[in-house]
């Protein structure tokens, strides 16, 4: 895609509807006419048969797509997740706070009441009337009930709700975020977890043939047909792969300790549970080999962006209101006498009632400072947003990628794998019959050992760059905030 190919297909879902704001010539109203088809392509990780079905943007990413990988206790770890992740509860915890933050906003449509009761004592100095003028003395009791009323006239009230509805809209995007960035976090270690037990596996499998491959160099050097030399060289090999178990498990309880602090358990309570080696995941899964910006733009980052720039808006909206009258008014109503016996009469009540029309002239330019500002930020998160955009489509093309390459990759690697433990078991063979020298035997032995741990991170490669997709695109996050 050319460059003015890709900016005229942004600017189609980049440019907002001015209609869902409170400054309509900030933004134009834009109708997004991508219609790009997805394409799946089914890779089955053997041969070379790739089936090709066309989808629309319209069809939807599971929201629970880590069942696909067929292992239960990944379903579950993630469930309880959900439930326990302390990212999640304060992303929560925020949707609550914004929620009452547009209560109190809608607050301000009402006019405030407060009630008031008190004793009033002063003395006022004669000397002022005159030298031999006595002082006044006076005290009385009052009570009653005040009202302020900002009448929202010019629209200032409305337009601070709205921005507290964008501000809403916007905390309940970003919890889909950090839902869909904790369930991709919580596969992508449990996936890590699972290829170092399966390394670990492997190191603990060839430790064992490297063994006994040591006891055939002792045996031969005790029969004279094998020098030190041979017996030194597969004991290097064989501490050398015993070393690593060590390390390995300094992995495994470190991403043990990764998954229950997302669980929010103590690492010593989940560490039973998943010590023990699974079955592979499904590797093979059906991926998109081209993906819909529509599709792209259902990410709860891109909807959050997208009420950034709405709640900027909203705010530019209130800084040019500014320039406006506020019309308000003020009442009271009580009564005040001197003997509290007199206060239902007649005479003690007292009142007043006081609308008034204010209208800055001049503030030092302060208004026209913050409405520049509001416009910068209008226009910085207006840049971000494009800039989630982009974003969102590297990531989703990387994944892709990635995805294909690993599942190639894989194949070769296992042919190599095929062919590295068929040259061992020849060369093992021959150096038994002696008809070969046993560098031989030790190059097959690391290259069997390296080539089956490439394989095993491969696989890991390919579930985390299906892991990458599925975040990429959303991860089945369902928007009922636009």
């Amino acid at each position: 895609m050319t460059k003015s190919k890709i900016a005229s297909a942004l600017s189609a879902i980049i440019l907002l509807p001015s209609s869902q704001y409170a400054v309509a010539e900030e933004l134009n109203d834009v109708k997004s006419e991508i219609t790009t088809p997805i394409v799946m392509t089914e890779v089955t990780g053997t041969g070379d048969v790739r089936q090709e079905v066309e989808i629309t943007a319209d069809d939807e990413i599971d929201s629970h797509w880590w069942k696909r990988f067929g292992d239960e206790l990944l379903d579950s770890i993630i469930t309880l997740a959900t439930e326990r992740n302390y990212d999640i509860a304060i992303a929560s915890r925020r949707i609550e706070i914004a929620r009452q933050a547009v209560a109190s906003a809608r607050g301000n449509y009402y006019p405030q009441i407060d009630i008031n009761a008190g004793w009033v004592a002063n003395r006022e100095s004669g000397a002022i009337e005159g030298k031999h003028v006595p002082a006044s003395k006076n005290s009385y009791w009052n009570g009653g009930a005040t009202m302020n009323w900002e009448i929202d006239l010019f629209g200032k009230i409305r337009a601070q709700v709205k921005q507290s509805n964008s501000q809403l809209r916007l905390s309940k995007a970003e919890f889909g975020a950090a839902l869909i960035a904790m369930q991709a976090q919580l596969a992508t270690a449990y996936v890590n977890l699972r290829v170092y037990q399966a390394e670990m596996q492997v190191a603990m499998e060839h430790s064992e043939s490297q063994l006994k491959v040591v006891h055939i160099t002792e045996a031969r050097h005790k029969a004279g047909l094998a020098s030190m030399l041979d017996v030194a060289q597969a004991k290097t090999v064989y501490y050398s792969t015993k070393a690593s178990i060590p390390q390995l498990e300094t992995s495994i309880r470190g991403m043990i300790n990764s998954i229950a602090i997302l669980l929010a358990e103590n690492p010593t309570d989940i560490y039973p549970l998943l010590r023990v080696p699974t079955t592979s995941l499904d590797h093979t899964q059906i991926v998109a080999k081209s993906i819909s910006l529509d599709l792209i733009n259902r990410r709860p980052d891109i909807v959050a962006a997208r009420q950034k720039v709405a709640a900027a808006a909203d705010a530019l909206g209130i800084a040019k209101k500014d320039y406006l009258p506020t019309l308000s008014v003020t009442g009271s109503i009580g009564v005040s006498t001197h003997n509290l016996s007199d206060a239902f009469a007649r005479n003690s009540y007292v009142y007043s009632v006081a609308p008034t029309l204010s209208w800055t002239l001049f503030d030092g330019f302060a208004r026209k400072s913050a409405k520049i500002t509001a416009k910068q930020n209008l226009e910085s998160e207006i840049d971000n947003y494009n800039l989630t955009i982009l974003n969102a489509i590297t990531e989703a093309d990387n994944a892709l990628v990635a995805y294909g390459n690993d599942i190639d990759y894989m194949k070769s690697i296992q042919e190599v794998v095929d062919n590295s433990r068929q040259s061992f078991d020849l060369s093992l063979d021959l150096y038994k019959k002696g008809l070969t020298a046993f560098s031989n035997v030790v190059d097959a032995q690391l290259n069997l050992l390296e080539y089956r741990n490439s394989l095993i991170v491969a696989k890991g490669d390919a579930l985390v760059s299906l892991i990458n997709l599925c975040k990429a695109l959303g991860g089945g996050w369902i928007n009922d905030i636009d």
